[in-house]
């Protein structure tokens, strides 16, 4: 469990606070806006209200004791700079900033922020990949060349067991795990069968994976 201070109560940040709290991590949310401050609270421990870019005020909370702190302001770029340049210079040890923008981004790192999240251009990128691709059912990316994929059976593999497959000597590609119902099993073997109520989760370069599953 972490200590987080969530600084900014809009979509973005309420979203952010709901998977924070579903795992189970401490969260103090902020804010300007009293309406989203009491709309943020049952899903954070506790919430203040105050302007994020006023150094006495978040001197008063103590940044420097938070494990990590997400600056989720949206529509006010000069407050996020703000924002992330204050928590910095007061102590804090991780700051995390949303970027609209390429170029938010290169001054947010610049300014303060040690990890920079671009939602906008993830979630395209995301939907771009996963709907374009046939038999794709999810994507995560590890790096510009890396990815994990989720991908139903395909026709010709049904039947066949991942040791006769031997995709990672023939593609250069990682079988992790199966997913059944809803279910995933990471203690699959050479031996394990595949069938078409199952899908796939493989791990490798993507153009490799592209050429195994023609997603």
């Amino acid at each position: 469990m972490k200590t987080v201070l969530l600084i900014g109560a809009g979509r973005f940040g309420r979203h952010v606070a709901i998977q924070l709290s579903k795992l189970g991590h401490q969260v103090m949310a902020v804010d300007v806006n009293e309406e989203r401050v009491n709309e943020i609270m049952p899903f954070v421990t506790d919430a203040q209200i105050g302007n994020s870019t006023n150094e006495s005020f978040l001197r008063s909370i103590g940044v420097n004791n938070f494990d990590v702190c997400i600056v989720a302001i949206s529509g006010d770029f000069q407050s996020s700079l703000e924002t992330a340049s204050l928590l910095k210079e007061l102590g804090a040890s991780c700051v995390i900033a949303r970027a609209e923008r390429d170029v938010q981004e290169k001054f947010l790192l610049k300014n303060g922020a040690d990890h920079v999240v671009y939602p906008e251009k993830e979630m395209a990128k995301w939907a771009a990949i996963r709907y374009t691709g046939n038999r794709m059912l999810d994507f995560v990316e590890l790096d510009d060349q890396h990815a994990i994929v989720e991908v139903m059976v395909p026709d010709a593999w049904i039947g066949k067991s991942i040791g006769a497959l031997d995709v990672r000597k023939k593609h250069g590609i990682n079988i992790l795990g199966l997913k059944r119902d809803g279910v995933t099993d990471f203690a699959i073997t050479p031996d394990t069968v595949l069938s078409g109520s199952m899908t796939v989760l493989a791990l490798g370069e993507y153009k490799a994976l592209q050429r195994c599953f023609r997603i």
